[in-house]
């Protein structure tokens, strides 16, 4: 059975136990009286939809913590969230692959990254990069899609939802500048990243790295590379002198690890498709970014 063929008969079970699900689901009591109930599907979008709300939203995050988005698959509480939300918040650009079933639930859907400039993705043909929160400029966009939703549902708070924008934004764009500074550590000869998969497009494009390559080369952490592609990596890795490779919070590290040790490079840990827990050194979308920035500058420099 070839990789297509069942990719496709996952989607249809899954399409079959959501239907399901949502048959048997009933609504879920509310405590959020008076608030905007918002659901956003990964906790990047639920952090800056916090900052937008504030204390006028209810905001349920539909991905667990360390969650992957590519392969993600919902839970039955997941449909009464939907459908009981005024707002869900997704980031679109093919991210929410495995929910679209479940999202038929909602109400009112909004792509936060509508506006945005996605970048091509070379290997998949027609395809679009979906991880554009690795730029804060693509965040600034969201900021201003969630803060006109907000108004459109709540207009009672437009002027809060604003303020709230604005302030945000200005801390988006202090830390746009802040990482210019810190990138400006790296000699240039060392700025190449190799990932696990292919995520940080929108980082690469913005801050003047090379993406030299990566261990599962798709936009989707669903892949898996051949031995031809891997000894491809590896070969590159070796003849351009890159000095790490970066993995993800929310896939196995095993084949990364590998052609570190294989390589003779530093393996590191970034965060990339989902904050930390509270508490965690990513527990905000501010606090993602400038972690994985200070591992990647320490890595590379």
């Amino acid at each position: 059975m070839t990789t297509k063929t069942l990719t496709m008969l996952r989607k249809f079970f899954l399409t079959l136990t959501l239907a399901a699900l949502t048959a048997c689901s009933a609504p879920a009591s509310s405590s959020t009286s008076g608030l905007l109930a918002v659901v956003a599907t990964t906790s990047l979008i639920g952090d800056v939809a916090r900052q937008i709300g504030a204390d006028r939203v209810f905001v349920n995050v539909l991905l667990p913590i360390g969650a992957d988005p590519h392969a993600f698959e919902p839970r039955p509480q997941d449909v009464a969230a939907l459908t009981d939300a005024d707002l869900v918040l997704v980031n679109g650009l093919g991210l929410e692959a495995t929910l679209q079933p479940l999202l038929g639930n909602a109400r009112t859907i909004v792509t936060v990254s509508d506006g945005i400039n996605a970048l091509p993705f070379a290997e998949e043909e027609g395809g679009l990069d979906p991880h554009v929160w690795q730029d804060p400029n693509n965040v600034i966009v969201w900021a201003h899609n969630i803060a006109d939703a907000f108004t459109r549902a709540d207009p009672a708070h437009a002027d809060e939802y604003a303020s709230n924008a604005e302030t945000y934004i200005a801390e988006l764009t202090a830390l746009d500048a802040w990482i210019k500074e810190q990138v400006a550590q790296i000699p240039e000869a060392n700025r190449k990243l190799v990932t696990d998969h292919e995520d940080f497009g929108y980082f690469t494009a913005r801050y003047g790295f090379e993406q030299i390559g990566a261990v599962v080369p798709s936009v989707s952490t669903g892949s898996a590379p051949s031995a031809q592609e891997l000894a491809a990596l590896e070969n590159a890795i070796r003849s351009s002198g890159v000095k790490a490779v970066f993995v993800g919070s929310t896939v196995s590290p095993d084949l990364s690890r590998r052609v570190a040790e294989d390589t003779g490079v530093r393996l590191v840990f970034l965060f990339t498709d989902s904050l930390s827990p509270a508490g965690g050194d990513a527990e905000s979308y501010l606090a993602f970014m400038r972690h994985n920035v200070n591992a990647i500058v320490e890595a590379l420099r």
